[in-house]
């Protein structure tokens, strides 16, 4: 973060100095974990459902924090006093954010229902190839976690690139009002968070705000393929740049192919020029997501040629998204655990589909919130696992029974080739029997599941054989 006294985050967050010298200087970092703190930090107290942050400023301060942003002062260090830490820290990042735009920092944002993490890892890593840019693994898109990425940019940095989540109407318009982008990107509309939601008319609308919030220098990158998308373009005064793969997309991919890991290569023809990509993501779905940062980093001024070659050297850099493991005894293990809606599921199932196995296994725990749909959506599931040609379809948990129903009705041998088990402990303890090397296993739910455990054991179960 930049350097700001404390008087200074008193004046950005509105909130009153308790102790402590007022031009003391926070000339380190942001952080809500006490655990995490260094000397120089400022830290922010918020109560959670299991732990309050208050309880932790006497650890915060033995741990080198020059004050703290808080709901009630304490003894243990300066604190700044705000009704509410998270909006404060909202307030703090907003005020960063401006001092840093006036110095020339370019904010590019992202957000649709699913991909937004993975392109959000491809744009950074892009951006990185043309200046100093601030870009962290992981989904930091909510009210704390955009604060917190705007918060680690400093006056060196050229671009910021922030992901935006949303689960509701107004929660993508708070986000830009913290910072402000001159880049926007919409992947795409889909099913999550539908049952909050209520329709996709209305995640449309939602996802929208971002390309509203745009100025009419910026720039709004629209998915042509998603025909919600597409009918953002009215809703901007920016100018609009489409990608995809019809012939109208302003940025697209040509002669798409799968090598022999699932990674596509294609031609990338953009601003008149075409250039040769090779990813090394897996999934034919990432061509969506690297048009997306392509479009992106061209409209932030990098040249075509520039952004293959960086798009060619990208990798996946946020945890439990289509992470591909070989253990020592053959069999590959494919954690695309971090969450799951209808499509991200089967994007997943064609990236498994496309890779070379003795046989294919999906080990597959229910999607959440997907309202009244949620159980025709989940046996049709099943039944697209099927026709993807997945060998043994893996059904965790009594939420996903329509999974291996819909895998069954498709003709997989129920018992067999489809089957139910009741939790984790025995999805372990079915593949133990039954993986085999030159096998590959799919594991994916949504967060709540938490399936990655079950991929962490399948690994583990790996190195004591």
């Amino acid at each position: 973060m930049i350097g700001l006294t404390l008087a200074e985050v008193a004046e950005l967050t509105g909130g009153t100095l308790t102790g402590g010298n007022p031009g003391t200087t926070v000339s380190g970092a942001v952080t809500l974990d006490s655990r995490a703190v260094g000397p120089g930090d400022l830290f922010v107290a918020v109560a959670g459902e299991r732990v309050d942050g208050h309880d932790f400023l006497a650890a915060a301060a033995a741990a080198g924090a020059v004050g703290a942003l808080c709901a009630r002062p304490d003894a243990a260090l300066p604190c700044v006093v705000v009704d509410d830490p998270v909006t404060a820290l909202g307030r703090l990042a907003a005020g960063v954010h401006a001092r840093l735009t006036a110095g020339g920092l370019r904010t590019l944002a992202l957000t649709g229902s699913s991909g937004k993490t993975s392109t959000k890892d491809l744009l950074g890593q892009v951006l990185a190839a043309a200046g100093p840019t601030v870009s962290p693994p992981g989904s930091h898109n909510n009210d704390i976690g955009l604060p917190l990425t705007v918060l680690s940019a400093d006056e060196d940095t050229e671009h910021l690139v922030l992901e935006m989540g949303a689960r509701g109407i107004g929660h993508i318009a708070r986000l830009c009002a913290v910072a402000r982008p001159q880049i926007g990107i919409v992947l795409n509309v889909g099913s999550a968070h539908l049952g909050e939601f209520g329709s996709a008319e209305v995640i449309a609308q939602a996802k929208g705000e971002l390309v509203e919030a745009l100025p009419e220098d910026g720039t709004a990158v629209l998915n042509a393929d998603d025909p919600r998308v597409l009918g953002m373009a009215p809703r901007t005064r920016a100018r609009v740049v489409t990608t995809g793969r019809g012939a109208d997309a302003d940025v697209r991919a040509t002669d798409v192919v799968l090598d022999e890991s699932a990674r596509a290569r294609f031609t990338l023809v953009a601003a008149g020029e075409e250039h040769p990509v090779a990813l090394r993501v897996v999934g034919e779905h990432q061509v969506a997501n690297a048009l997306s940062a392509a479009a992106a980093a061209i409209a932030a001024g990098m040249a075509p040629a520039d952004v293959a070659a960086a798009l060619s050297e990208a990798g996946a850099l946020s945890r439990w998204r289509m992470e591909v493991t070989r253990r020592a005894d053959g069999v590959t293990v494919v954690n695309d655990a971090y969450n799951a809606n209808p499509e991200s599921m089967r994007a997943a199932l064609a990236a498994l589909a496309g890779m070379p196995a003795e046989r294919r296994i999906a080990v597959l725990g229910a999607m959440a919130e997907l309202g009244p749909d949620a159980d025709a959506e989940h046996e049709r599931l099943g039944r697209d696992a099927a026709a993807a040609g997945i060998d043994l379809v893996v059904a965790v948990g009594s939420d996903a029974v329509g999974i291996a129903d819909g895998a069954a009705a498709a003709g997989r041998r129920r018992g067999e080739e489809s089957v139910l088990v009741p939790d984790r402990a025995a999805a372990r303890q079915l593949m133990s029997e039954v993986l085999r090397p030159g096998d590959v296993v799919l594991v994916k739910a949504s967060r709540a599941y938490a399936l990655e455990l079950l991929a962490a054991d399948l690994l583990d179960e790996g190195t004591q054989r």
